[in-house]
């Protein structure tokens, strides 16, 4: 009984330094990357969009859609802003006209390449504070937790939706 008493005691000390943490570190993280695209009036998701346009040749809204794993209506919200801002256009395949390729417009180049310095040279300055062994175990430990704690929770509330 004393064994749990200790295991219990330690879970909640750990549970309240991840509150904490959250709190003051991880609930402000997403802003902290968002910032570069930001100054232009894009999510970072929006960013990823664009930047998705701009290495990929003949990409559609459904390729976006699927890469993200998310629905075509999310990703078209999403390119609507970039539509809005006059950043991509859309342009029909010649050959089925259903079809429509996503492009960069000349302001949605520059755009894109000055988030994208941004984001990297921020990124740059993260690994210098921390050396890039640090920073590795770091991205090993979000993909360890990603795989073993988010996707497995994913898997779960999927299997329990299909038995209901």
């Amino acid at each position: 009984m004393i064994g749990k008493k200790v295991i219990t005691m330690a879970s909640d000390d750990l549970l309240n330094r991840a509150i904490s943490l959250y709190m003051s570190t991880l609930k402000s993280l997403d802003s902290f990357i968002s910032e570069p695209a930001a100054k232009y009036y894009l999510s970072f998701e929006q960013y990823l969009i664009l930047h998705d346009i701009a290495t990929q040749k003949k990409i559609m809204l459904m390729d976006i859609a699927e890469q993200r794993q998310v629905t075509r209506s999310a990703i078209s919200r999403q390119i609507k802003v970039l539509l809005n801002h006059k950043y991509v256009y859309q342009r029909a395949d010649p050959n089925d006209r259903r079809r429509l390729f996503l492009h960069l417009t000349k302001e949605g180049k520059r755009v894109e390449a000055e988030i994208s310095q941004d984001v990297t040279d921020r990124f740059t300055g993260w690994v210098q504070i921390f050396g890039e062994e640090k920073a590795q175990e770091f991205l090993d430990f979000l993909e360890d937790f990603d795989r073993r704690i988010v996707n497995q929770d994913k898997i779960e509330q999927q299997a329990s939706s299909e038995l209901k």
